[in-house]
């Protein structure tokens, strides 16, 4: 189920309206419990065990890694935790790229490796970051892990931002669930009107705007200069309103229920600058890798040529988390390029601090 079909809606509906007549505190936490796996199921029944087993995996590790003292101990028990996660989505979305790629070397020399029929699981990106940076945050010490698996489980599944973020942190989700999701009055209004501002965006904008851009993408040969650059300008409204509208459709689905998701753009087409671009383009992605990538490699504290090292590396490797595909790396590394130069040339607003 996505939010473009008109199930979701309906869906949305019965789901308030369930909400709005229990009464009983963990009632309501099953209720969307539940409703965050049929949500799920409905795409494929057959992916619900990877996400059962990542809720599971991080829950259950992150118990142990808070009551061990032991830095050794910790650090085996993250690294579980890593394995875990970046195992599955180096599977699942990265295999055939890393085959593919090995392969373009290995025929060199009369050797040849298959490809396999994988089925990208939805929303893998998402959940896989989301419950990883938990036990990150775990074993920092910044968070306390929480007893409750139904908690827990409804943080990494929650409907509304399962399959296309925003990406959560548990220190901003499980609080919520001390109180039980709720419908109130307050909320009605802001919630539809970010249900509605994100269904403009995506099927009156993005999805017409696709409508334009597909044909010229497809045969680029067949139409002018000046169509192709314009295509080129509608493609880049039409990610925003698709992307945009997703997560206004998101965090207004979740305001009806009583949660408060992170704003995920902030106006990204008026930055001043590319640094700033990253600041207001999908943010919870940007300040994700900031916090568990580019500060733990270093960040801009040991000097310029490694500040550079670690924004490359930071883009580079956000890069090919939207895609399997060199372009996407080869995007980042452009990204990461100018970053760096921006920081060469003195521009306000640098890097990823």
């Amino acid at each position: 189920m996505n939010f473009a079909q008109l199930e979701f809606p309906i869906f949305l509906l019965l789901i308030i309206a369930l909400l709005a007549l229990i009464r009983s505190h963990t009632l309501r936490k099953w209720l969307v419990l539940l409703a965050s796996l049929y949500f799920y199921a409905y795409w494929d029944y057959r992916f619900l065990g990877l996400l059962l087993f990542s809720t599971l995996w991080d829950w259950s590790l992150a118990l142990q890694i808070a009551r061990h003292q032991s830095i050794l101990i910790k650090r085996i028990l993250l690294s579980l935790s890593l394995l875990g996660n970046l195992g599955l989505l180096g599977f699942f979305k990265y295999y055939n790229f890393f085959v593919e790629s090995a392969q373009a070397v290995l025929s060199q020399w009369g050797l040849h490796s298959g490809t396999l029929e994988i089925v990208l699981p939805i929303g893998i990106s998402f959940y896989t970051f989301q419950s990883l940076s938990y036990s990150i945050d775990v074993y920092r010490g910044h968070l306390q892990p929480t007893r409750n698996l139904i908690d827990f489980s409804i943080y990494v599944m929650f409907f509304p931002q399962l399959v296309a973020g925003p990406i959560v942190r548990a220190c901003e989700f499980l609080p919520q669930l001390n109180h039980a999701p709720s419908v109130r009055r307050s909320n009605l209004y802001p919630g539809l009107a970010l249900i509605l501002k994100g269904a403009v965006k995506k099927v009156l904008i993005a999805d017409h705007l696709g409508m334009m851009v597909d044909p010229v993408f497809a045969s680029p040969q067949l139409f002018s200069s000046f169509t192709v650059m314009l295509a080129i300008l509608a493609y880049a409204g039409q990610i925003y309103g698709d992307f945009s509208g997703y997560s206004d459709i998101a965090i207004g689905s979740a305001r009806l229920m009583g949660f408060s998701l992170p704003d995920n753009f902030a106006h990204p087409y008026l930055a001043a600058s590319l640094s700033d671009f990253w600041r207001r383009w999908h943010i919870t992605l940007s300040t994700w890798l900031r916090d568990y990538l580019y500060i733990p490699l270093g960040g801009s504290r040991h000097g310029e040529w490694n500040t550079y090292r670690n924004l490359m590396i930071t883009m580079g490797l956000g890069g090919l988390w939207h895609g399997a595909a060199w372009n996407y790396v080869l995007w980042g590394i452009y990204q990461g390029a100018i970053l760096c130069l921006y920081r060469v040339i003195q521009v306000p607003g640098k890097g990823l601090k």
